[in-house]
């Protein structure tokens, strides 16, 4: 209901910049903002008006709010073959508005990352980032696939890795660095309790993971909550921001200023709940 609620450009700009407001508020200064564009086209939006508007957020969100913006456009599970291509060849032609990556969401198990392989190798081809949704719903072999056949460079979830100690390594000795959602993996039911999250073992395996919100208006979190959260795992916030440096699908200068302000940030106010410094990834 809510997302058939976006119907004109002026929407979709304006999640872009209402996002980064709340961001900006947790003291977040980048973040990779996902979107899905074949879900208006389903609606008869146009893809060019799609990414017009988040494109065209993603500038003014900085502008108004000094929060770097980066997209990320998911190819939907599910979807016709044509939805997918449609979302690369017009990510493609936005690389120089600010869209930096593909994603792909939805059903896991019923939709493998090898059916996806043509339109991410487009997209690699192109210059652009595979971030990929894999390992939440789905086991290792949801990892797996987005590694091997999607050629992953950061994994959105990808938490289900811990059950698997080879692919664990693998992980940690490829550099991919997980994006974590722990508020998130509890109210999908992927874990049964906070206690139980696998985020401690995966750190403690040498993989590098961000702390991101999902998707805050449907789970009630936002960038402060989650970071809370990861502290009382047991991770390091500094930790958690550099992971983000590392995996972020930005330019050399963007990732050395992301690098300087990690530096220059006051990491001991940043263990307070209240200011918990910033962020890297949504």
């Amino acid at each position: 209901m809510t997302t058939g609620a976006l119907l004109t450009e002026h929407d979709f700009r304006q999640v872009v910049v209402d996002y980064a407001a709340e961001a900006a508020a947790h003291d977040a200064v980048y973040f990779e903002g996902i979107f899905s564009p074949s879900e208006p086209a389903r609606r008869g939006v146009s893809y060019e008006e799609v990414f017009a508007g988040y494109c065209d957020g993603a500038q003014e969100a900085y502008e108004r709010h000094g929060v770097r913006v980066r997209l990320t456009p998911d190819t939907v599970r599910g979807f016709a073959a044509e939805a997918a291509e449609l979302t690369v060849r017009h990510a493609v032609a936005n690389a120089q508005r600010g869209v930096v990556g593909i994603g792909l969401g939805r059903s896991e198990g019923d939709y493998p990352p090898q059916l996806y392989e043509r339109a991410f190798a487009e997209a690699k081809d192109a210059g652009l980032g595979s971030v990929p949704h894999a390992g939440e719903a789905d086991g290792p072999p949801s990892v797996r696939g987005a590694l091997d056949e999607l050629r992953a460079d950061r994994i959105r979830h990808g938490i289900r890795a811990a059950e698997d100690p080879g692919l664990l390594r693998d992980l940690a000795d490829r550099g991919v660095v997980l994006d974590v959602c722990p508020t998130s993996n509890l109210r999908t039911g992927v874990v049964r309790a906070l206690a139980e999250h696998p985020l401690p073992e995966l750190a403690a395996a040498g993989v590098q993971c961000t702390i991101n919100t999902d998707d805050p208006a449907m789970f009630g979190s936002d960038l402060g909550s989650e970071y809370a959260t990861a502290l009382g795992l047991g991770v390091s916030p500094q930790g958690c921001y550099a992971a983000g440096v590392c995996g972020a699908l930005c330019d050399a200068s963007m990732r050395a200023d992301l690098k300087r302000i990690g530096a220059e940030f006051d990491w001991e106010r940043g263990t307070d709940p209240a200011r918990l410094g910033p962020a890297s990834t949504p």
